[in-house]
């Protein structure tokens, strides 16, 4: 990683964090997984946790897609 570019886990749209955790319950939901309502997902394994995260990726490309798809020139 370059220097200076550390991001880290956060959003990089202000005001964006609250959206996108409440986008991780959606999604972790639709896969089915329990015990994640109270913020604790340390009983997870990683796999799952990926999993959210990459489906939260897909789910976001498809936003992405659609939009762009929707604009006129």
């Amino acid at each position: 990683m370059a220097r200076g570019s550390n991001t880290g886990n956060r959003a990089l749209v202000k005001g964006a964090q609250k959206a996108l955790d409440q986008f991780k319950y959606e999604v972790a939901h639709e896969l089915g997984l329990q015990g994640v309502d109270d913020g604790y997902w340390g009983d997870l394994p990683a796999r799952q946790c990926g999993a959210v995260g990459g489906h939260m990726v897909r789910k976001m490309i498809e936003m992405a897609e659609q939009n762009l798809a929707g604009r006129t020139r």
